[in-house]
């Protein structure tokens, strides 16, 4: 999974710091390459079938957070470490303990970053892609079916961005002038959860 969502933002790094560079520092894409990178690399000396979910999403928090030194850092470092502390209490990613990576994630997201949706950030895609995983696990829903569901929640949130004004982050500096640009991190986001949906779908 891991390794889908790094190649992943490594093919669209130049399109997240294009949208960065119209309302930060262009440097979103490379940050989140360097960081996904990193985490491939720390997971590269581990045995995923020896290893318990827990310890991969311990050992993916460190890496990211020692690889990229940027705000992004400490949110998906965060985001890791509750997903991980959500997998003590399960030894497989059954199609419940897939929807809590996501809730634990964007759980993760909102207590290190301070901010809620609608304050164009990250957060217009997780939060409802992890309202989208609750609903799915409580209706006893599939794989496929939850994470279609899950990624069809982050896209819309996404694409939603573009009609906010920036509340966080250094966007907030242009104030209406961020207005029609898709905030970088929910498009990250997407590309994220596309990857975990081709990954763990099946």
């Amino acid at each position: 999974m891991f390794q889908r969502i790094s190649a992943d933002i490594d093919a669209e790094k130049d399109r997240l710091s294009d949208l960065d560079g119209a309302i930060g520092d262009a440097d979103h894409g490379i940050t989140m390459s360097l960081g996904f990178a990193a985490v491939t690399t720390a997971l590269g000396g581990l045995d995923p079938q020896a290893t318990p979910p827990a310890d991969l999403f311990k050992a993916a928090a460190s890496a990211f957070l020692d690889a990229v030194g940027a705000s992004t850092g400490p949110l998906y470092a965060t985001a890791f470490r509750r997903a991980a502390q959500a997998m003590k209490l399960h030894e497989t990613l059954s199609v419940a303990a897939q929807a809590e990576i996501v809730e634990a994630m964007t759980m993760g997201i909102r207590e290190r970053g301070k901010g809620q949706r609608g304050d164009k950030t990250m957060l217009d895609a997780w939060i409802p892609a992890a309202e989208a995983a609750t609903e799915a696990r409580e209706r006893g829903a599939d794989a496929a079916t939850m994470w279609a569901r899950i990624v069809e929640a982050a896209e819309a949130g996404a694409k939603a961005t573009r009609s906010m004004v920036a509340a966080r982050g250094r966007a907030a500096r242009l104030g209406e002038r961020s207005l029609g640009h898709v905030d970088p991190g929910a498009a990250s986001t997407v590309i994220i959860l596309r990857a975990m949906r081709d990954t763990l779908a099946a």
